[in-house]
């Protein structure tokens, strides 16, 4: 029990810097109605009550899908669509607007409970919602007539800021209002999208039935530049819905900086995005301003003058041209305008099930812009394709930054037994070990 607690205070203390970062920034948070229907839902919203405590300014957007189905359904009304889109007559509207509604509702209901003993016990939320997204018409297209589908027109900012000012939270639902008081049927995808654009959100975040975005082989991709996603996406290598990666790739060629998809299914996906370095799901970019890559051949002079000046103070082992040469393969470097300015190495040893995280560098002026975290991120996928559950480092004089960084301290018998062979004890290495999984 004590474990447990003192466990809890560790990941306390480590979530501090999140906190501080995300206090005062602007969330979108897109849910479709299949996660609210989703047994892992009110955990979701207790989540949600705590980023609103911590003074992260929020705007929630809801789908209704599957509730608009169960309309229909039960009205008996034939369900017509193209190229995918709903094509909203005026029957069909009355079960948009009775399901939009009803969400709506129950999510304000979530958002309110205050019940003694549960998580949401002194929260006092206020939720703010209305005719905040102006819409208009999608017409016809391809001589389909949508009728009452549309798309967004604007969003109103002023008033969602104002909102967000007193400290409430925006609720806004898949409908939209018309200047000529006409309603319409939008995607939450698209509201979703159009409100973090508009009000240039920090981060959109994106609620899957999948943990993040997969590739067609089954990896998760922690991290993905948008115009590589777009790439993989044409060529059928991405098994995550569509309207999941439109939301991320269109948030972030529009300028929002970070657009991350998560589980609504797993519970705590979303306080383990934000708050924990490893986070949970997949996290979309525009493109880093470096490049970082697997070393080749031609990088090895680039190599060894970033790394001469840790040699000669005893930070890093000295190594020869030849043996940096006979080991490019296993080097990572991030790349500025033709300089390297950060590497590391990665040596598998899989008979103990390990690796070994060698050989880390970064620049002198190019220190503490998270490059490191950048390079360390790249080794532990790389050990985990190889399917190792281990990293381990020998140090002599960056402890601290390993600590960070959630290495544990060890002692010899952690090494593999070819590695102790090799252990130098006039450097009297300090030996870290990560558990990757």
């Amino acid at each position: 029990m004590v474990l447990h607690q003192q466990d809890g205070i560790k990941l306390f203390r480590s979530s501090l810097p999140y906190i501080n970062a995300h206090r005062g920034k602007t969330f979108v948070l897109m849910f479709g109605g299949e996660a609210i229907e989703h047994e892992n839902f009110p955990n979701i919203i207790h989540d949600i009550a705590l980023l609103s405590s911590l003074g992260v300014r929020l705007v929630l957007v809801h789908g209704a899908r599957p509730q608009i189905d169960q309309r229909v359904t039960l009205r008996n009304i034939e369900s017509k669509f193209a190229d995918g889109v709903r094509i909203t007559d005026k029957q069909t509207l009355e079960c948009v607007k009775d399901a939009a509604g009803s969400v709506r509702s129950q999510i304000e209901a979530l958002l309110t409970m205050g019940l003694a003993n549960s998580p949401m016990h002194g929260a006092q939320i206020r939720v703010c919602s209305g005719n905040l997204v102006v819409a208009k018409p999608m017409g016809v297209r391809g001589g389909v007539d949508f009728e009452n589908t549309g798309v967004v027109r604007r969003i109103d900012t002023t008033g969602i800021n104002d909102h967000l000012n007193d400290g409430s939270i925006v609720l806004l639902s898949p409908m939209g209002y018309s200047s000529t008081g006409e309603v319409f049927n939008l995607s939450h995808e698209d509201v979703a999208t159009q409100a973090a654009i508009a009000l240039k959100a920090d981060k959109i975040m994106v609620f899957s039935n999948y943990e993040g975005v997969f590739h067609q082989d089954g990896k998760l991709l922690r991290t993905i530049e948008r115009p590589a996603l777009e790439a993989m996406m044409l060529g059928g290598e991405i098994t995550t819905e569509h309207s999941v990666l439109s939301a991320l790739t269109t948030s972030v060629a529009a300028g929002i900086s970070r657009a991350h998809c998560i589980s609504y299914e797993k519970d705590g996906a979303l306080l383990q995005e934000l708050f924990t370095r490893d986070g949970t799901g997949s996290l979309v970019l525009e493109h880093h301003y470096e490049q970082l890559r697997g070393a080749t051949i031609e990088d090895v002079g680039g190599i060894l003058k970033l790394i001469k000046p840790l040699e000669e103070s005893g930070a890093l082992v000295k190594r020869s041209r030849e043996r940096l040469e006979n080991e490019i393969n296993q080097f990572i470097v991030i790349v500025r305008d033709g300089m390297i300015i950060a590497c590391a190495a990665v040596f598998l040893y899989p008979e103990d099930n390990c690796a070994e995280l060698a050989c880390v560098a970064t620049h002198a002026d190019y220190r503490g812009k998270n490059r490191g975290e950048r390079i360390l991120e790249e080794v532990k996928a790389r050990a985990l394709e190889n399917n190792i559950d281990t990293l381990f480092v020998l140090t002599t004089l960056t402890a601290h930054w390993f600590l960070e960084h959630g290495f544990l301290p060890a002692d010899l018998g952690a090494l593999p037994a070819a590695k102790k062979e090799l252990y130098n004890f006039q450097r009297s290495s300090k030996v870290f070990t990560l558990q990757l999984r």
